[in-house]
């Protein structure tokens, strides 16, 4: 995979990101992301509105039709696909404890968690550790195939540590790259490589 056509699936994660944001998964300079993303919007490919980015419909057709020949290599190794199918096993995980993060039961009720009961959230947090624990060896295998992922394990580890030491908006906030944010675009990104779909 080229630099624009890497950048372009950096912008495909995100949906709408800025070039640092897209230089931060992907591994590339920023200046490098800027040059690719403005070129593309010169012919029309990306879309842009002030400092974000979004694919235009026809690139975005473009860029999926290619990953068959540009993750062919990942799509063929067993240990990377049998890597993800574990993957997929702690991803059910991750979405039950964020589920439970946003809502708690109050009488048979599961009601939005307005994050008073202190004790709650804590336990919550400390099933995040466990489950991170738990993630970091499938994180290993899937970066031993396709090493720039490694970016995200280093994110999610942060994330959580900021979690722990108080900072709660980092286990699930959409507006940062809390572990939720971070862990949906690793997602979304090996989804992309391995050509399989996501189950909600």
């Amino acid at each position: 995979m080229n630099e624009q056509t890497l950048a372009l699936h950096g912008l495909a994660i995100k949906k709408h990101g800025d070039a640092a944001g897209i230089a931060q998964i992907t591994g590339l300079p920023e200046e490098t992301v800027t040059k690719h993303l403005e070129a593309a919007a010169q012919a029309g490919r990306v879309n842009k509105a002030g400092e974000k980015y979004m694919l235009a419909p026809t690139a975005a057709i473009s860029l999926q039709s290619g990953y068959s020949r540009d993750f062919a290599e990942q799509r063929a190794n067993a240990e990377m696909n049998a890597a993800y199918d574990d993957f997929e096993t702690v991803n059910d995980q991750v979405k039950q404890l964020i589920t439970d993060w946003q809502t708690m039961e109050v009488g048979g009720e599961r009601l939005p968690n307005d994050h008073s009961d202190k004790e709650y959230d804590a336990a919550i947090i400390d099933r995040l550790g466990d489950l991170h624990e738990k993630a970091e060896p499938v994180l290993d295998r899937l970066t031993a195939h396709v090493p720039r992922l490694k970016v995200y394990k280093d994110m999610l580890l942060e994330a959580l540590e900021r979690a722990e030491d108080g900072a709660i908006e980092w286990v699930s906030d959409a507006r940062i790259m809390s572990y939720h944010t971070v862990w949906f675009e690793l997602h979304e990104d090996l989804l992309r490589i391995l050509g399989r779909e996501r189950v909600e």
